[in-house]
């Protein structure tokens, strides 16, 4: 269902696991930081709300969204890391630039997940403009990071 008509904060509380004792990785991208702070913050408040202990979510931080997956991937690998969540946001530009890199990223989470058979969780938005990105950063349309942080504790439930 598209965001424009689903809230991206809202979510089914089917398969929400006890994760008091699991340790999550968060990986930011620090480009386009007004709209990532705003996902990482949904997804480390949906997070600690759901149980997590604040000293078991780490975050780490890398330059831009092309990043991303060689961040989950070190973090991946870590044995004690229960699951990844990437943050990051690409608006579409007046080149191809963002389609590379959307599709770079998309492939690269996905690899990481199944090399490590752990979830690693897509948190990366793809707007069109810069306030589609806000809306769906704590705006209008709820929190993408939220959405992510449930993904990776409904992955964790599977």
């Amino acid at each position: 269902m598209a965001s424009s008509v689903k809230n991206l904060s809202d979510y089914s509380s089917k398969n929400v696991k006890d994760i008091s004792e699991s340790t999550f990785a968060i990986v930011v991208s620090e480009w386009n930081e007004e709209v990532t702070e705003a996902l990482y913050q949904g997804a480390f408040e949906t997070l600690v709300r759901h149980g997590a202990q604040k000293s078991n979510i780490i975050r780490k931080s890398v330059p831009g969204s092309f990043e991303l997956s060689l961040g989950a991937q070190w973090m991946a690998k870590e044995e004690a890391i229960d699951a990844v969540i990437c943050i990051g946001c690409v608006v579409q530009g007046e080149t191809k630039h963002f389609d590379f890199i959307c599709d770079a990223v998309a492939h690269g989470i996905t690899n990481v997940s199944l090399k490590y058979d752990k979830p690693v969780i897509f948190g990366v938005l793809t707007p069109n403009t810069q306030k589609q990105a806000l809306d769906r950063a704590g705006g209008k349309h709820g929190n993408k990071g939220d959405e992510a942080a449930i993904t990776a504790i409904k992955m964790l439930g599977f």
